[in-house]
């Protein structure tokens, strides 16, 4: 079958594709509340870090999406529950977000909050994120000097949750009016377009009912990267769709938290 994009509008339109999208974003904004009334965070620049009762058996990071545009980490905290209920602590950067800031501060403010978070927390660096923060996730790991040599030494697996790891396609839509990506941002941001650092295992993982652009994208990083030497996969999880592929990183023993946790 021919796959053929022609309205990438669209083709990036996830809240159009699932049913009773809207009620998503209170339903997330409700849980995370009240996760935090009953976890306080600390501050962690502008995000939060949780610790778990005890010393803290590694650190998980947790990278918002929004397409760089929206939201901030206080929606997500609920997502901290399965990776606490396993004794890490867990780490939700913040960064500035578009048009404020280009994709290249972002990842420069996000891997500083790594930092100061890995400075706190001993142990194990387990990174993931979603969509937008998949790709700032997978950015992380580019053997670019993104991270510092010593935290990402620690980082035991990285996992891209529906990531966008090709940003070309992107100045395509409409949004590019506030990224404002041109040609050489999109190339050096893109980490399908980068050198993974080696020896660290990265899983891509999305949902089976997203949009294909989604799939490709999860699935190209997976191959390209493969063919320079990492340990990657590509994970579909059926029935999943953009919105609801996250909630796994609720449950302790899920699969999701399994492959992020159990390097």
């Amino acid at each position: 079958m021919i796959y053929h994009v022609t309205d990438w509008d669209d083709a990036y339109a996830n809240g159009a594709h699932i049913p009773q999208a809207e009620s998503f974003v209170p339903r997330w904004q409700s849980a995370a509340a009240a996760f935090r009334e009953t976890h306080p965070p600390r501050p962690l620049g502008r995000g939060h870090l949780f610790h778990p009762d005890g010393m803290p058996k590694g650190l998980m990071i947790f990278i918002h999406g929004g397409y760089w545009m929206r939201f901030e980490p206080g929606m997500w905290s609920h997502l901290a529950a399965g990776a606490l209920a396993r004794g890490w602590a867990v780490a939700m950067p913040g960064y500035a977000l578009a048009p404020q800031a280009r994709i290249g501060q972002m990842v420069t403010e996000v891997a500083q909050a790594i930092t100061q978070a890995a400075a706190q927390v001993d142990g194990p660096i387990a990174l993931t994120g979603h969509s937008a923060g998949g790709h700032l996730a997978a950015r992380m790991v580019c053997d670019d000097g993104t991270l510092p040599d010593a935290v990402a030494a620690r980082v035991r697996a990285c996992v891209p949750i529906s990531p966008l790891t090709d940003l070309r396609p992107l100045m395509r839509t409409a949004m590019n009016e506030t990224l404002r990506l041109d040609v050489a941002e999109a190339a050096a941001e893109s980490p399908a377009l980068l050198i993974p650092r080696p020896g660290i295992p990265v899983t891509t993982w999305v949902g089976g009912a997203e949009r294909p652009e989604f799939i490709r994208q999860a699935r190209l990083l997976a191959n390209v990267w493969a063919g320079l030497g990492a340990p990657t996969e590509c994970v579909i999880d059926p029935g999943r769709h953009h919105f609801d592929v996250i909630d796994q990183l609720e449950q302790p023993g899920s699969p999701l938290l399994e492959r992020l946790l159990s390097r």
